[in-house]
């Protein structure tokens, strides 16, 4: 197993550098950087001046290949291209990027003034809080739902529950996060919890056990919101599953040997149904740190790594891009490795090691 586990570091190193290296091409190509950004301000700004003291004629006085760069002088657009590091050809800034990340550098943002790692530092909090207890909570409360759905299939029971279950996954998490704002955030009815921040002004003046209620008293909606919103699948998923292995022809044996329901269940399918679940739990993670917390980020005024991701690539901002894009990826890789070490805990029967030899 240490074997597998070493080799499996091993190829996180060329799967990051594949990802960064396409998305690097992706993003070069695409318009709108920060060079053009800033060429579009001065160009702006000196087309206005020019139309005013020449009675709105353009005035060009070079040319270059930026769009919107025709009337700049040639050594500014340089100036420019020097200060966000683009004076170099497009590999030789890629491998520099490389070498910085080695060192855990990862630069400085273009439009705030702060590096990458302060500025991830500062939101990861929110991600974390988010993802961590929203994918907690979904599986604490889908696979019990969905191991009671599969024992009790075709009853009233499993029927209300598969009623509920759809109107969840058919309404989207930032839907339910709308209504849970107006009925419980002092949208139209009761002002219970907050609205705004991870946690209240005071809250360093607070006892520890203060802090905690503090802490959880801001993340009740957001995370209610995110549990409703996506426990739906997963439910579903076990559902099936369970329902796959109970009928096979090892439980039938092992019922017919007189073994009790809870050891049949838990004893011999828990184990097998479970696997098909694991493996989707670094997607669903991963899901609810970035991707799936955006709109609720933003919804909730929760300032966190999917807000500042998001934010970052509609401004061309590429040191934090390519930041995050690096975290997420790493933390993915990792994720999916500590999944396939669950899968033997689960099932100590699997061995990864003897199936790659």
């Amino acid at each position: 197993m240490l074997a597998y586990i070493f080799r499996r570091l091993l190829l996180i190193i060329p799967t990051l550098f594949g990802i960064l290296l396409i998305n690097f091409i992706i993003i070069q190509a695409a318009p709108g950087g920060p060079v053009e950004q800033a060429i579009a301000k001065l160009e702006g700004f000196e087309g206005a001046t020019s139309r005013i003291a020449g009675g709105g004629s353009e005035v060009a006085t070079g040319s270059n290949s930026y769009r919107g760069g025709q009337g700049l002088d040639p050594d500014l657009i340089a100036e420019i291209e020097r200060l966000y590091g683009f004076d170099k050809p497009a590999p030789e800034r890629f491998w520099i990027m490389l070498s910085n990340y080695l060192r855990l550098d990862f630069g400085e943002s273009f439009f705030r003034d702060a590096t990458v790692t302060d500025l991830i530092i500062e939101k990861m909090p929110v991600s974390i809080s988010l993802g961590l207890w929203s994918t907690l909570i979904m599986y604490l409360a889908s696979i019990p739902l969905g191991i009671a759905k599969a024992t009790r299939h075709g009853t009233p029971f499993d029927v209300w529950t598969s009623s509920a279950i759809i109107v969840g996954y058919a309404i989207p998490a930032f839907l339910f996060a709308i209504l849970l704002i107006v009925l419980f955030a002092g949208g139209s009815y009761w002002n219970w919890f907050p609205l705004r921040g991870l946690t209240s002004g005071n809250f360093d003046e607070l006892t520890l056990g203060g802090k905690i209620i503090d802490y959880f008293w801001h993340l009740a909606l957001p995370v209610t919101a995110l549990v409703i919103g996506n426990f739906a699948t997963l439910t579903l998923l076990t559902k099936n599953s369970f329902l796959d292995e109970i009928n096979k022809q090892y439980v039938i044996t092992a019922r017919a040997k007189g073994l009790s329901k809870n050891r049949v269940l838990y004893g011999h399918v828990f184990r097998n149904a479970m696997l098909i679940i694991i493996a989707g739990f670094p997607s669903a993670f991963i899901g609810m740190f970035f991707t799936g917390s955006l709109l609720i980020e933003v919804i909730f005024s929760l300032d966190g790594l999917g807000l500042l991701s998001f934010e970052a690539a509609i401004n061309r901002d590429y040191p934090v891009v390519f930041g995050t894009l690096f975290l997420f990826t790493l933390l993915g890789l990792v994720v999916k490795l500590i999944g396939d070490l669950t899968y033997t805990l689960v099932d100590p029967r699997i061995d990864f090691e003897s199936r790659e030899a």
